[in-house]
């Protein structure tokens, strides 16, 4: 027993330290305010803007000013279709919430959006009314149904994730030192990078003859980086073996969202007639390019529209072009 306590004495103090600062952040007794612990981090609520948001916003501003009706707009299945999923089980790797991404980006640029995607609530709403179960205003009286009060879409937007590519390319240094005698300071340090991407196909199809009208077909590389730092060294008869490292992930979510904002960029800026970026731009400096699918003119505008603008990375991306507006009108 003696030589325990002992043992026990010897334990350095910051490690009995951090021991009773670990217990007092938890406690089995609720405190006052009915909680066993308070979450930590105080970070506030923000926008999710990616680099295409202001243009989206800005081809809104354009249509309005050219007093241009914005067409009607329903959002179909946008899924994922790498079935790529996480190795532990959790579920997979992509956002399902693709679908979700894409009504945000049309709602920036404009677009009169009808509600397709989940017409559960309505179809209940619509049962009850039939039922005469959902009363109105008026005592007594109950809701009509009237032929024809529920406009219809004029376009609808459907697609998939279709590319989830894991490490196209990575590079990475590892170097280690150490002096001849094993009780001498070693040490280690590391880097790496590494590139992935993901890809999206979506489709505009015009509702009244399923004709499909736009095709995108976009990809958006995604970087990651890991960088590490070890010592390992003997000191008056006592190992210390320390190690710190720090990696980053540029995020794969976001991305996936760029790149549908990117697609409804163009699609929008399409059917409005717009020619290209330099209606967002004070001055277009760029140059033209190929184009990545078929185009539906919803004006007489073959000769004007987007078609040459599509695929520089460059366009509509006011993080690349200094030129780009703020989309304020």
């Amino acid at each position: 027993m003696t030589n325990r306590f002992f043992a026990i004495a010897k334990a350095p103090a910051a490690v009995l330290l951090a021991s009773s600062m670990l217990t007092a952040c938890v406690s089995p007794i609720a405190g006052p305010g009915g909680k066993y612990a308070s979450p930590i981090g105080n970070a506030p609520v923000t926008s999710n803007p990616t680099p295409y948001s202001k243009a989206l916003v800005c081809l809104g501003g354009w249509a309005r000013q050219q007093g241009l009706g914005a067409p009607r707009i329903a959002v179909g299945r946008i899924a994922d279709y790498t079935g790529k999923a996480e190795a532990d089980g959790s579920g997979r790797k992509i956002t399902q919430g693709a679908s979700l991404m894409a009504i945000s980006a049309l709602a920036k640029s404009g677009a009169r959006l009808v509600e397709r995607y989940d017409t559960s609530v309505s179809e209940l709403e619509l049962k009850y009314a039939n039922n005469k179960l959902i009363g109105d205003e008026i005592a007594g009286d109950f809701r009509k149904i009237h032929a024809g009060q529920v406009p219809g879409s004029d376009f609808y937007i459907v697609g998939g994730i279709t590319e989830l590519n894991f490490n196209i390319r990575s590079t990475g240094l590892n170097a280690a030192g150490a002096d001849l005698d094993a009780t001498d300071f070693k040490g280690n340090v590391g880097a790496r990078l590494f590139v992935m991407n993901v890809g999206l196909d979506l489709r505009l199809v015009e509702t009244k003859t399923l004709e499909v009208v736009d095709v995108i077909s976009y990809q958006k590389q995604v970087i990651g980086r890991e960088v590490s730092l070890g010592v390992f060294d003997f000191l008056n008869g006592n190992v210390f073996d320390v190690s710190a490292g720090e990696g980053a992930l540029e995020p794969l979510q976001l991305a996936v969202r760029a790149t549908v904002e990117r697609g409804v960029l163009e699609m929008m800026a399409n059917l409005y007639g717009a020619p290209g970026p330099e209606v967002c731009l004070e001055s277009d400096p760029l140059l033209t390019a190929g184009a990545t699918g078929n185009f539906y003119p919803a004006y007489d505008n073959l000769g004007t529209n987007n078609a040459a603008t599509r695929e520089d990375p460059s366009r509509w991306n006011v993080r690349r072009d200094r030129a780009v507006r703020n989309g304020r009108f």
